[in-house]
């Protein structure tokens, strides 16, 4: 399994986070895979074969060629369908919204064609960048598609994204009273805010980044037990520390903590 990152051009680093790509042979990807929320949207170009995506009531759906990932609010669950070979861009937390075209919320948990967000031109650069031969060809042309669309920054509010920033350098242990009050801005507003830019509530924003600081710690074995995990990372107690855990993994942090192809599985696709 062949997994590289690359970095975003300068016009568009507040926008995009990075670039990835993943390749694997077909007999070396045919186990499920649960992708784990992070609060960022991604543009995935499948230019090797297709994925089947689980639905929370067990079955399981073809995902398109090329589409938007909506943002996560539980685990998602994939199986590759045989050679995998993907391209993604992985937008910031608020970063997709001067693309969409449709609401982000209505995105939430799904996998968006391409040509329903950006019609005949999102046809063209899916087969533009599903013929192309390297990720940096790739990249050329998905920096040329997005700078072209993108005509104002501006759309980008400066207080989400100065709470976003608050919130990433926070770990997400700040309550949304607190990011209310470093923002000047009262609660409903700071939320509706979130909800238009980012499709996530300030709250499970902060949800997210959180259970991400611990599945890393976890990952990197940053911690004597799971209790001092919990508290290192500010959960109330035991009870909300496994509530958030398995709300957005699907595991106990036990299950994870003690299996690890699940923490392989769950970290894939991740930087």
């Amino acid at each position: 399994m062949d997994y590289q990152i690359y970095e975003p051009c300068e016009d568009l680093a507040t926008i995009i986070k990075c670039y990835w790509t993943l390749e694997s042979p077909k007999e070396d990807t045919q186990e499920m895979q649960t992708i784990v929320p992070d609060g960022c949207m991604e543009m995935i170009f499948h230019y090797g074969d297709l994925y089947k995506q689980y639905t929370e009531s067990g079955n399981s759906i073809i995902q398109p060629k090329c589409f938007v990932i909506g943002q996560l609010t539980r685990p998602l669950t994939i199986k590759p369908m045989g050679e995998t070979g993907i391209f993604s861009v992985r937008f910031h937390p608020n970063g997709f919204l001067p693309f969409a075209a449709i609401p982000i919320k209505e995105m939430e948990n799904t996998a968006v064609p391409l040509e329903q967000i950006f019609g005949n031109a999102g046809k063209k650069i899916e087969q533009n960048i599903l013929n192309a031969h390297s990720a940096l060809e790739r990249i050329r042309l998905i920096e040329s598609f997005l700078l072209n669309l993108l005509t104002d920054t501006a759309i980008v509010d400066h207080i989400v994204k100065s709470t976003v920033e608050t919130i990433l350098s926070a770990n997400g242990q700040l309550s949304v009273d607190e990011l209310s009050q470093q923002t000047n801005i009262n609660r409903r507003q700071l939320e509706r805010k979130f909800l238009l830019a980012i499709g996530l509530s300030p709250k499970q924003l902060s949800k997210t980044i959180r259970l991400q600081r611990t599945l890393k710690m976890l990952l990197n074995k940053q911690f004597t037990n799971l209790t001092s995990l919990a508290y290192e990372n500010e959960y109330y107690d035991q009870a909300h520390f496994t509530k958030d855990f398995k709300e957005l993994t699907g595991f106990t942090p036990k299950e994870f903590y003690g299996n690890n192809l699940k923490m392989s599985l769950l970290f894939y696709g991740t930087d």
